[in-house]
């Protein structure tokens, strides 16, 4: 179905009455459409953006382009690119900024993936800057006395949460290898909003109201989510000092400053929590590192679908749900089709087996990552999607190995948070980074005005199953797994589209629909972000409240699946690359696309 029809039959749907106040909240976030009301700090373009998405059309700009997931954060990004600053320096003022007015999803105390393409040289680089668990970690990690996983949520909201954060060292390195301005003027932007305040949006608040409980355990987050006991409302005027106070000593001395001395000593006590202490030491911070790994790369439609390898499971699981989908005309099928839905549903399935299986940190555990990839696997794969109903059960496939290598499955799930940013500058360089705290508000630890990550809990609790280790485990200095996918396609070696998403494990899902909807139905990228979600992880096709894709329940159960229909607070943030650059913004979110 191509673009026009399909934005008749987006419209439709969104138009039925019964569904119209589900699909307002979800499509257009209270005062989003009054963004000097909602957003009094931002400009009068990030009005203009905000607009448009609301629209539902694409922003367009000859030179360069930056989509982020609030317009604060944005504005950010674009005066940098407007002054001739590269991508790469635009994603820090752009993450500096999120950490304050966004910062339930992402910030300093947190880790991130991210892909460049350098129009230079027109060679693709990926930065792992995940969490590290602490050296004095083992296998009786995330376990009670008695040997059981400890409760999930207790484990969140304490010390044994919080992995080594990699975000202050991915900032630096990518300023140090594509960089163009000024290291210190890229904070600028937040250090000002958190001196002088920023308005409270209603997505913070609403996420602060909702997870007041667990907020409140901690004195110093529970003194700035929940002034006076109460939590922060929208509109209410926000100052973070000791943020910019970090800030500016990252600004003066670099992300050093972050790793040891006093920062570090506090992150250290901070996770010393009398339940669930932590064991992270100075030692371990001291020690963190970015790592260049290889992307992971496969052959969609004649496009190349780049992503992050190992430890994310992102790329990998994208490539895979592709692969399958290669032999299929997905193209000639409607995207409300059925058998379109059980394709890519049962091969988003068979791609969380091998996930389940296989993937973890590289560094510790042996991968079959090239036979996961390998078309003739994923062939053999998609074989066993040519029937007419669900897949009554799935298991991992047996891809070739360079050597042998035998694992338990991990049943793990992440939660949904995180943020995207993309971002492509006038000499052509593509970013597409995906950067998180794990769980919303993380573990809840607020630290010299950020928040700590919860990432360790993205390992496996349990250490074995079914007498098999579990490649996911807790060992230490490890990087748990991931779902993030920030993504670039390229066409005959030069990109298209840089795209990515929030949402925990249901990245993967809304990542690869997207770009079926971009290649496959040529939808454009506001439509690609926009458009309704269906995803099938593990068994339950989820289903998105207050759309079509709610609508088909009763087809998908009729062909054997179990349905539940909920929200799915996706943050799609995508930029196609054409004879003009085309933003779109996420509308289940605050965020815009920006550019000139």
């Amino acid at each position: 179905m191509k673009a026009g029809i399909l934005s008749a039959v987006l419209v439709a749907a969104f138009a039925l009455p019964v569904a119209a106040q589900q699909v307002s909240d979800v499509l257009a976030p209270e005062g989003a459409t009054a963004l000097g009301t909602a957003f009094p700090e931002a400009s009068g373009a990030a009005a203009q953006a905000m607009a448009l998405r609301d629209s539902g059309q694409v922003v367009e700009s000859d030179n360069w382009m930056v989509a982020a997931a609030h317009p604060l954060a944005v504005d950010a990004g674009a005066r940098v690119l407007r002054e001739g600053g590269s991508a790469a320096d635009a994603m820090v003022a752009v993450q500096a900024v999120l950490g304050l007015v966004e910062p339930q999803s992402s910030g300093l105390g947190g880790g991130a993936f991210l892909l460049w393409y350098d129009a230079e040289s027109g060679a693709l680089t990926t930065l792992d800057a995940r969490e590290t668990a602490p050296l004095a970690a083992g296998p009786r990690y995330l376990l009670d006395e008695g040997g059981e996983p400890l409760d999930f949520w207790g484990a969140v909201v304490s010390g044994r949460s919080v992995g080594v954060p990699g975000t202050p060292r991915l900032l630096e390195e990518a300023h140090r290898r594509w960089g163009q301005s000024n290291w210190a003027g890229l904070f600028t932007d937040a250090i000002a909003l958190a001196e002088d305040g920023f308005t409270v949006s209603a997505r913070l608040a609403d996420s602060v109201a909702a997870g007041a409980e667990r907020l409140a355990v901690f004195e110093s987050a529970a003194a700035y989510f929940l002034p006076g006991g109460s939590p922060l409302t929208a509109g209410e005027r926000l100052m973070n000092p000791e943020y910019a106070d970090t800030l500016r000593q990252i600004a003066a001395r670099g992300a050093a400053v972050f790793y040891t001395g006093e920062i570090a000593a506090d992150i250290v006590a901070a996770t010393r929590t009398p339940a669930h202490p932590g064991l992270l030491m100075p030692e371990d911070l001291a020690r963190y590192r970015v790592i260049e790994r290889a992307p992971v790369c496969a052959p969609y439609r004649g496009h190349e679908v780049c992503g992050m390898g190992p430890p994310s499971s992102g790329g990998v699981a994208v490539a895979q749900i592709l692969g399958m989908l290669e032999p299929y005309d997905i193209a000639a099928l409607d995207p409300q089709d059925l058998t379109a839905r059980r394709l890519m549903g049962d091969a988003t399935r068979l791609a969380f087996a091998d996930r389940g299986r296989y993937l973890a940190d590289s560094d510790f555990v042996p991968l079959p990552l090239g036979g996961l990839t390998d078309p003739a696997y994923l062939q053999g794969r998609a074989g066993l999607l040519r029937r007419d109903d669900a897949l009554p059960e799935v298991a991992p496939g047996q891809p070739e190995w360079d050597h042998a290598q035998l694992w338990g499955d991990d049943r793990q799930v992440e939660r949904p948070a995180t943020s995207h940013i993309s971002i492509v500058d006038a000499a052509g360089n593509v970013l597409s980074m995906t950067t998180t705290i794990e769980s919303g508000f993380g573990s809840r630890l607020f630290v010299r005005g950020f928040l700590l990550n919860n990432e360790l809990t993205d390992f496996s609790f349990r250490s074995h199953e079914g007498g098999w280790p579990v490649a996911n485990r807790v060992e230490p200095g490890k990087r748990p797994r991931s779902s993030m996918a920030p993504t670039i396609v390229l066409r005959d070696g030069a990109p298209v589209l840089a795209i990515g998403s929030p949402g925990g494990a249901t990245i993967i899902g809304y990542t690869a629909q997207a770009i079926i909807a971009h290649l496959d139905w040529e939808m454009d990228v506001q439509e690609v972000v926009s458009m309704p979600h269906l995803v099938n992880s593990f068994g339950t096709y989820t289903l998105e409240e207050g759309t079509w894709a709610a609508d088909m329940a009763g087809e998908l159960e009729a062909l054997g699946y179990t349905t539940n229909v909920t929200a799915l607070n996706s943050g799609l943030q995508a930029i196609a690359i054409g004879e003009r650059l085309q933003g779109g913004a996420d509308p289940r979110r605050e965020g815009i696309a920006l550019g000139e």
